[in-house]
């Protein structure tokens, strides 16, 4: 059990620190951009990006999970899926292809038309990426989801910022949003080890069909709902106003999304080779969700302590607006590491309808949120709050299924995250206190960064935090790990 546990915090290290670099150079391309970039045309690329979203989750999030879940999946199960998604990618592509002169005409955009038909094209991309992650999360091999995020995002970024020095001004996000998929893909599909074979199978098909068509209603639920929000605003206000609340939510989804796909790459694939074994599923789960907890509620909740300097200092005034939206945002996101690792336990468990129904359940509260907010106020900052209404709801939704799936009581839970939220909250004091004292804005803006860490961490060791020193140990031994191998 504890080499499992070991070989899951492995894989998270691993992750977050693919995931963690990507933010960074993410970060300095989005801040290089929003000065060079109108927030019209920001809000323009929202509009694209909630239709290729809604569309893409139907390619990427039914069948690789399908994949991971089933226990002896063999080269005719992944060569089947591959050639099925492919298939798949291009009936949604003709799809939104040809609807794109419509859209163009209801958002009154012209441009829209040919931009929804170049990033379309993602689509039969994300396809043959989806298989390929399936393989290398069911064989551990997450050193290959570093190279290839990490030049996937440094690529794309530069290729969008060359294009808007350049003037090209839509067309530099257009290409910042396609060329990360693009070079991931294309690392994965010399590095995995795997490549597809002109064989299939329609029986393996209809069952792996089975339980994916269920993950992907998820999905694409999921993304349809976390879409909606952005699109209700997007159509009934401005594009600079779509512009301010996508950029406000950008950061933190950003973060915690990184995050949150790590937690699903690595913890996944393990709780499914290990689902007859609930002790050991239970402990990989608190592990994931301390460790989760630890890193990314300092991160966002104090981001959202500093977002006013955040903002005017690296995106300029003209962004200011979108500082509420912002902090709320960070709110919503950093409860989402507890949700990401309990539904991970539902689809390793297989319970494929159970998976279904929490999800409806969440999704169909957050619809009747959304539509009080829109009709009964007239604000896009009451919206975002409805937002974070939701996001309790949902945390609170899954807290029943852990004790009854796998004995994680409520006290547990509740310990499991009560932490970090106290070294936060007092780290978040120590910042504003300090921003009281007056002197250069940027010269504030890096000590209170600097305070925050400092505080967090001293809490840490001064408190024995046991995820503290789990963490540290891991990135230690993956150092020497790492030094000693490069000494060979």
């Amino acid at each position: 059990m504890n080499a499992t546990i070991k070989k899951v915090s492995s894989g998270l290290i691993w992750t977050y620190a693919e995931r963690t670099i990507a933010q960074v150079v993410t970060l300095i391309v989005t801040i290089v951009l929003a000065r060079l970039i109108a927030p019209a045309d920001y809000g323009a690329i929202a509009i694209v990006t909630i239709l290729i979203t809604i569309a893409d989750s139907f390619v990427v999030s039914g069948f690789g999970n399908a994949l991971i879940q089933k226990k002896d999946a063999d080269e005719l199960d992944y060569s089947t899926v591959f050639y099925f998604s492919i298939l798949f990618s291009m009936a949604i592509y003709l799809i939104l292809f040809f609807c794109a002169p419509y859209i163009a005409n209801h958002y009154e955009i012209p441009i829209l038309d040919i931009v929804v038909k170049v990033m379309g094209l993602r689509l039969p991309i994300a396809a043959i990426n989806s298989v390929q992650q399936a393989y290398v999360s069911k064989t551990m091999q997450f050193r290959k989801f570093f190279v290839s995020t990490i030049g996937g995002t440094v690529i794309a970024g530069a290729s969008g910022i060359l294009l808007a020095v350049c003037g090209y001004g839509i067309w530099a996000l257009v290409a910042q949003y396609l060329g990360g998929v693009v070079i991931g893909t294309i690392v994965l599909f010399f590095t995995s080890g795997w490549k597809p074979k002109l064989i299939y199978s329609q029986k393996r098909m209809n069952k792996l069909f089975s339980f994916g068509w269920k993950i992907m209603a998820v999905g694409v639920m999921t993304s349809v709902y976390s879409n909606m929000r952005n699109f209700v605003i997007g159509d009934k206000y401005t594009t600079e106003e779509l512009a301010y609340s996508t950029k406000g939510e950008q950061f933190p989804s950003t973060i915690a999304g990184n995050i949150n796909s790590s937690i699903t790459k690595v913890l996944y694939p393990v709780l499914s080779s290990k689902q007859d074994d609930l002790c050991v599923i239970k402990n990989i789960m608190r592990r994931s969700i301390n460790v989760g907890n630890y890193i990314l509620a300092p991160i966002l909740l104090g981001l959202a302590a500093v977002a006013e300097p955040f903002v005017s200092l690296l995106l300029t005034d003209e962004w200011i607006e979108c500082v509420p939206y912002l902090q709320i945002m960070c709110v919503v996101y950093a409860l989402q590491p507890i949700q990401t690792s309990s539904l991970q336990v539902v689809k390793a468990l297989g319970k494929g309808n159970l998976y279904l129904i929490i999800d409806v359940i969440k999704k169909l509260f957050g619809v009747i949120v959304l539509l009080i907010t829109v009709f009964c106020f007239d604000s896009v900052l009451v919206i975002i709050w409805g937002a974070l209404i939701t996001e309790v709801f949902c945390t609170l939704v899954n807290v029943p299924i852990n004790k009854r799936l796998i004995k994680y009581g409520y006290r547990e839970q509740a310990l499991d995250i009560l932490k970090p939220i106290v070294y936060t909250g007092t780290m978040i004091v120590a910042i504003k206190l300090f921003a009281l004292i007056p002197m250069n804005r940027i010269v504030s803006f890096i000590l209170q960064i600097m305070i925050g860490v400092i505080v967090y961490l001293l809490l840490s060791v001064l408190t024995k935090d046991k995820t503290f020193y789990y963490v540290k140990d891991i990135v230690k031994s993956l150092l020497k790990k790492e030094k000693s191998e490069g000494e060979r």
